[in-house]
């Protein structure tokens, strides 16, 4: 496994005496790098999502407040989807409100990697990922991978696999992960669960990677892994996805086009039943992001978000198959 050296040092370069470590042309633009900022400067990857948005207005909102650590959005990249209007049209608007949050516009990924040193893959269109994420792991830095990780299962194998081999460890999670009342749970003590997201479609994309992803995170993150088979039930507006676990535990994703847009669920155990909800917002992920790019240790493994995407693609199968039975070995196994 490659150890990229600059993963070791993770860049943190300290300059006391200087209030700046030096000016830098970026588009005929003079841009100060504070010398605080080395180690804390994250970049942005694809603004063609309202994460980006989200994500610089905590983070540059609680720079000096400690909360994260400091880190900050000091670039972006815009590009992003290119054949995805609901994600195209959003970029030049985001483009601007994330100009006036103080953030430079880079004119490519390469361009980006020069002047921050973690990354935001936040680019919403999956199918994008993995080029794009094998650049970021090239240049040693960590980076985090908004959902859906990819576009398909086999990308999501690869993207872990090139981790391995540059020695960079990555994470991808949505964060319903931290819906509230999930913190309280004692997952050894989890008998079932049942969780609900939206679930809108992009034909780009296998059906719930787009939003259902939402839920299916909810589902997993109680369940944890081992889910043998599943059955889906699709209508126009509604899905229903029944997974059997390997030890006989029943767990249920319901994703809606229609009603009311909200997250939630209820987990069973041998104790209790406990509702989750409603959706915390953003800063308990981001939370998760800052700790990893302080030490590098991912607080979601791997092995988790391949079933989860594997989940997904067996329920794409189910539908086409009117509801049979699919087994998650046979998406693993392709």
């Amino acid at each position: 496994m490659k150890e990229h050296p600059s993963n070791n040092r993770r860049g943190f370069i300290k300059i006391a005496s200087l209030t700046t470590l030096g000016l830098s042309l970026l588009g005929g633009q003079n841009l100060l790098i504070a010398s605080e900022e080395i180690g804390k400067r994250v970049g942005i990857i694809g603004l063609d999502t309202s994460h980006s948005i989200a994500f610089t207005k905590v983070l540059n909102g609680h720079r000096h407040s400690g909360e994260y650590l400091g880190y900050h959005v000091v670039a972006a990249y815009p590009y992003g989807s290119r054949d995805i209007p609901s994600s195209m049209d959003r970029i030049p608007g985001y483009t601007e409100e994330i100009q006036k949050m103080g953030v430079r516009i880079m004119g490519s990924i390469t361009e980006l990697l020069e002047h921050v040193d973690v990354v935001l893959l936040e680019t919403n269109d999956g199918k994008l990922h993995l080029e794009q994420a094998l650049e970021v792991f090239k240049s040693g830095k960590r980076m985090f991978i908004d959902k859906p990780i990819t576009a398909s299962y086999s990308d999501a194998v690869k993207i872990f696999k090139a981790a391995e081999e540059y020695g960079i460890p990555t994470f991808s999670s949505s964060s319903l992960r931290y819906v509230k009342g999930i913190e309280a749970i004692d997952k050894d003590k989890v008998v079932g669960a049942y969780a609900f997201s939206p679930a809108e479609i992009e034909p780009s994309h296998p059906d719930l990677f787009w939003y259902g992803i939402h839920g299916v995170e909810t589902l997993y993150t109680v369940m944890g892994t081992g889910c043998e088979s599943l059955v889906r039930i699709s209508t126009e507006n509604t899905d229903v996805v029944v997974g059997t676990w390997k030890d006989g535990r029943i767990g249920t994703f319901r994703g809606s086009r229609s009603g009311v847009h909200d997250y939630g669920g209820t987990v069973f155990t041998t104790e209790k039943n406990v509702v989750l909800g409603p959706y915390s917002g953003y800063e308990p992920l981001l939370l998760e992001i800052v700790k990893y790019f302080e030490t590098g240790i991912v607080p979601v493994q791997p092995e988790e978000t391949l079933e989860i995407l594997a989940f997904m693609e067996a329920a794409d199968e189910s539908k086409r198959l009117n509801g049979k039975r699919v087994f998650l070995d046979e998406i693993i196994k392709e």
